[in-house]
């Protein structure tokens, strides 16, 4: 809204050529856009166009409303129309019900097309003698003019400068806020507001108060205050198809990356047959089923933290590393092998991050600051091993904490530990021999399974199957008589 001319206030009147080329434009059938009782939550093109054509026949000399000069304030002011005239207007042009205009009769100041004169921060129609003006169709909102920072800075500063520093409390926020942001061309923004305050005192009285209002009704609809519902997150330029979300998910989804139906269904038998022996449908529950036989076997032998854990939840943990991080008693051998390692405040840390997300809120920000003292700080008792870049979003998230504020090195964390997969090969088959089988008590019986031999064993099996075979081969006699042999020929003297 930086000033260009002197005349570009409610002097300016639309010419009537820009009037007629809209009324054409539009499709307007005397029908309202919402049914009866319906509240319209937003407003697509075709209805934009209908409710400027009907902007446009208000304002028509003949078939429109009355306008006339009214007294506001210790000021007259031209082209005036009352509150109750817009709602009697609508009442009677469109045949619907009064809940239906007045609501019609809102819409038309929330967006912007109407405007008040006597209470400019009510953006609402009032059916009593409250005066309003029509907004100039440079402002409409289907121009789609973006309200720019540098403009709403302008604005700002020019009201700074007449009200000498008294604004409202969020005016003041975004001022300042607006200061840091555009600090370059800050100087700019000074002069133009006092080009723009200074052209305001050469203009009429009336024109400065109807200028003032009107600037004011289009700042209280491209930048609402805190509290107020912003109309344009549902309106016009921002939301104009209800299925956009829809229509933008597809459109990702036919992107996507595809795969034959044969890689995914062998994808997914393999996961099953994997999973096999631990479905307690398809294979039964060892050693019985307790639903049936009312034996509590089955819960003692898979307590969380069981003693000594069976042969089929050892098993389960070499599947993946999810399997085993999500068992209990999983996660307790781990953290005993992490000891070893001298690595154990990395799965501490991964606990007290699954605490905070999914513990009390009320108590997010205290445990966020006692991992923080705890893992991440300086010289902190358990500090663990993150990146730079991991540690910096990770600081900055935790000025504002929030249950997920630690996800980035929550994650750096796991990828560390998943790393560690000699784990599963060194103590995997140490717990497999100490652990329970108790295959025997099932009734039905099941096919054993058996893991594959490793490497090394292989190569020293067939290393003592050569040596047997080269040992089952050779005659020891007829080695003994050669050698015999060559003893007797070095004995005798040469001829």
């Amino acid at each position: 809204m930086t000033v260009a001319r002197l005349d570009q206030g409610q002097r300016y009147r639309p010419r009537m050529a820009f009037l007629k080329k809209m009324r054409r434009q539009s499709d307007w059938t005397g029908r309202s856009c919402a049914g009866k009782g319906q509240v319209i939550p937003f407003l697509i093109p075709c209805a934009v166009s209908k409710i400027e054509a009907l902007i446009m026949e208000m304002q028509n000399p003949d078939t429109g409303i009355k306008t006339q000069t009214q007294r506001v304030v210790i000021t007259n002011i031209p082209h005036a129309v009352a509150g109750n005239d817009i709602f009697q207007w609508i009442l009677q042009r469109l045949q619907i019900t009064n809940e239906e205009a007045l609501h019609l009769g809102d819409l038309f100041v929330k967006y912007g097309y109407i405007y008040p004169l006597q209470e400019p921060k009510n953006l609402t129609l009032r059916t009593d003698g409250i005066l309003y003006r029509f907004q100039t169709p440079y402002f409409w909102p289907a121009q789609g003019w973006p309200a720019d920072d540098t403009d709403y800075a302008i604005y700002l500063a020019k009201k700074n400068i007449k009200r000498k520093g008294i604004l409202e409390e969020y005016e003041k926020e975004h001022y300042n806020m607006l200061n840091k942001k555009i600090n370059y061309k800050w100087d700019f923004v000074i002069m133009q507001a006092k080009e723009q305050y200074k052209a305001g005192k050469e203009r009429k009285k009336a024109d400065r108060y109807a200028l003032d209002c009107q600037e004011r009704a289009y700042w209280l609809v491209n930048r609402t205050p805190p509290g107020m519902l912003d109309v344009l997150e549902y309106g016009i330029d921002r939301v104009t198809d209800p299925n956009e979300d829809k229509i933008m998910y597809y459109q990702q989804a036919i992107m996507k990356s595809r795969v034959k139906s044969s890689v995914s269904l062998g994808g997914l038998v393999k996961y099953s047959e994997q999973f096999l022996s631990n479905d307690p449908i398809l294979s039964g529950c060892l050693p019985s089923n307790p639903w049936i036989t009312d034996d509590p076997d089955f819960w003692d032998l898979n307590a969380k933290l069981v003693e000594i854990p069976t042969r089929m939840r050892v098993e389960r943990w070499a599947f993946n590393f999810s399997e085993l991080i999500r068992d209990p008693k999983g996660r307790q051998n781990f953290q005993l092998f992490l000891k070893k390692e001298f690595s154990g405040e990395n799965l501490s840390f991964w606990e007290a991050c699954e605490d905070l997300k999914y513990g009390d809120q009320s108590k997010v920000k205290e445990k966020a600051e006692e991992i923080y003292k705890l893992f991440l700080a300086p010289g902190a008792r358990r500090w663990i091993n993150i990146d730079g870049t991991t540690m910096g979003i990770t600081v900055k998230g935790l000025k504002h904490p929030h249950r997920y504020v630690l996800d980035a090195a929550q994650t750096h964390i796991y990828m560390l530990m998943k790393k560690v997969c000699l784990w599963s090969a060194h103590v995997m088959l140490q717990l497999s021999f100490k652990c329970e089988d108790h295959s025997s008590n099932f009734p039905f019986g099941r096919r054993h399974l058996r893991s594959s031999p490793s490497p090394i064993i292989l190569r020293q099996q067939e290393e003592e199957a050569k040596a047997k075979e080269a040992a089952a081969t050779v005659d020891i006699t007829q080695v003994m008589s050669k050698l015999d042999r060559r003893s007797q020929l070095k004995q005798e003297p040469p001829k």
